[in-house]
C-alpha cells in the first residue's frame, strides 16, 4: 500500500473551498451579507482615507505655494536703526548662494474706496523689477499691465478687491491712510487717488481681496518713509532648508538685523493643519478597523455553519493547518479585494476631485468649497505615494489579523463533537 501524499500548503483544493464559501447560497444568506458589509467597509475606509489625505496634502501644498509665492521665506527687519541703507543691504544679500531675490518693501494699512464700496487693504510698496520676479503676481495679471509700474502712480490690486469695489484696470481707487501729514491740529489722514494699473489673481481669496501693490518710491512718500523701508523680503531656492540661510544672510547684511522665517510667520496655521490631518487619519482608520471586526464576526458564523464540513474534511485526512488556511484565504480575500477596490476608487476620485466638486455643487445648487472660508478658489488633491502605501499596508494587515482567530477556531474544531451535534 502506497504512502499517502501530503498536499503542499495553499493547495488548489484549499482555494477552491475558500471560493465556494465566499459565494452566496440561500442557507448562508446572512453570512454573505456580513461578508458584503465587511467588503464595503474596508473599500470605503481605504478610499476615504486616501481621498482625505490627498486633499489635506493638496491643501497644504497649495497654500504653502501661494503664501511663499507672495511673502518672503525670510523677512529682514532693522534693529537699533532704520533701514536707510536698504539698497546696499539688499544688494549684498542678493549675492548670497541660494538667494533668488532680496526685495525691499514698505508696508502699511489703508482703506481702499471707490464710489461704490470700501475695504481695508494692506499696501505694499515694491520696485517694479522685484514685482516682475514674483511670478505669482506678474504671471497672473488679468487686466492692465505692469509696464512702467515704477514711473507712474498706478497700483496693482487683487481680482476679488476689484470686484468688491467694482473697479477695472484704468479706473481710480482712493487710498486713505490713518497717519498722514502732521499739522498744528494733529495728524490728519492721507487721502490720495491712484490709477488701477493692473488687476492680478493669485487664486487665494485672502490675498486677492486684501493686497495693493504700489511703486516703492510712491509708498515711501505715502507712508512718510523718505529714506528707509519697512523690511527686506528674501526668497530662497529651498524654503524647507531656511535654517541654512540664516547665518549667511546675517553676515551679508553687515548691520544689526532681526530675521523672521516663513514657519514662524505661519506657524499657527500650519500646525493647525497638521493636527487636523492627524486626527482625520485616526478617525478614518477606525472605519477600516470596524470593517475588519466585521470579517471576524462573519468568519466565526461561517465556521459554526460549516462545522460538519470541517469534520468531514478532517476525517478524510485534511490537516488542522489545511482547514486553517481555507478560512484564512476566505477572510483575507474580502480584505484584499476591498483594499484594492478602495485604492482604485480613491485614486480615481483624487484625479477628478475638482470636476466632482463642480458637479455636486451644480446638482445641489450650493457652494461646497467657498473661497472665503478655505482661501483657495479650487479643491486641490495631491496623492503622496508613501502615505497611500501605508494606508494599503495598514488595511491589508488589519484584514489578515482579523482572520487569524476564526481560522484558528476552525482548525481546533473536534470532528467527533461537530458530527455528534449535526
Amino acid at each position: 500500500m502506497s504512502e499517502p501524499v501530503r498536499t503542499p500548503p495553499f493547495a488548489a483544493f484549499e482555494w477552491l473551498l475558500s471560493a465556494r464559501y465566499l459565494r452566496a447560497r440561500r442557507k448562508e444568506g446572512f453570512i454573505s451579507v456580513i461578508a458584503g458589509f465587511s467588503f464595503l467597509g474596508i473599500m470605503l475606509g481605504v478610499a476615504t482615507l486616501i481621498i482625505v489625505m490627498a486633499v489635506m496634502n493638496g491643501f497644504r501644498a497649495e497654500l504653502l505655494n501661494k503664501i511663499l509665492g507672495l511673502n518672503g521665506h525670510l523677512l529682514v527687519q532693522p534693529l537699533e536703526s532704520p533701514l536707510t541703507d536698504w539698497k546696499d543691504v539688499a544688494e549684498r544679500i542678493s549675492k548670497v548662494d541660494g538667494i533668488k531675490l532680496a526685495a525691499p518693501i514698505v508696508e502699511g494699512q489703508a482703506l481702499a474706496s471707490s464710489p461704490f464700496n470700501a475695504s481695508g487693504v494692506l499696501v505694499r510698496g515694491i520696485r517694479a523689477a522685484d514685482l516682475e520676479q514674483l511670478t505669482s503676481i506678474s504671471k497672473n495679471i488679468k487686466q492692465g499691465t505692469l509696464e512702467g509700474f515704477d514711473e507712474g502712480q498706478g497700483v496693482a490690486i487683487g481680482r476679488r478687491l476689484a470686484d468688491q469695489l467694482s473697479l477695472r484696470a484704468g479706473d481710480t481707487v482712493t487710498l486713505v491712510a490713518p497717519r498722514g501729514a502732521v499739522t498744528p491740529m494733529g495728524t490728519t489722514p492721507r487721502i490720495k487717488p491712484y490709477k488701477v494699473a493692473a488687476v492680478f489673481e493669485i487664486g487665494m481669496s485672502e490675498y486677492d481681496s486684501a493686497f495693493v501693490f504700489m511703486p516703492l518710491a510712491e509708498a515711501q512718500a505715502y507712508f512718510n518713509r523718505a529714506n528707509d523701508v519697512t523690511a527686506i523680503e528674501i526668497y530662497t531656492t529651498n524654503p524647507d532648508k531656511i535654517d541654512e540661510f540664516r547665518k549667511s544672510v546675517t553676515e551679508a547684511a553687515g548691520r544689526p538685523i532681526f530675521l523672521v522665517d516663513w514657519r514662524q510667520r505661519n506657524s499657527t496655521f500650519f500646525n493647525a493643519l497638521q493636527v487636523e490631518r492627524n486626527v482625520m487619519f485616526l478617525i478614518l482608520t477606525l472605519i477600516v478597523l470596524v470593517a475588519a471586526l466585521n470579517i471576524v464576526s462573519g468568519l466565526i458564523m461561517l465556521v459554526k455553519d460549516k462545522g460538519s464540513d470541517i469534520a468531514i474534511l478532517r476525517t478524510m485526512g485534511a490537516t488542522q493547518g489545511s482547514v486553517m488556511r481555507v478560512f484564512l484565504i476566505t477572510g483575507a480575500a474580502i480584505g484584499v479585494v476591498g483594499t484594492l477596490v478602495g485604492l482604485a476608487i480613491g485614486l480615481l476620485i483624487c484625479a477628478n476631485i475638482e470636476s466632482i466638486r463642480q458637479f455636486i455643487s451644480w446638482l445641489t445648487n450650493t457652494e461646497l468649497f467657498s473661497p472665503e472660508l478655505y482661501f483657495l478658489s479650487k479643491l486641490p488633491a495631491q496623492v503622496d505615494a508613501s502615505e497611500t502605501t501605508a494606508v494599503v499596508i495598514m488595511a491589508l494587515t488589519l484584514s489578515f489579523l482579523a482572520t487569524l482567530y476564526p481560522s484558528w477556531r476552525a482548525a481546533r474544531l473536534d470532528p467527533i463533537e461537530a458530527l455528534r451535534y449535526e
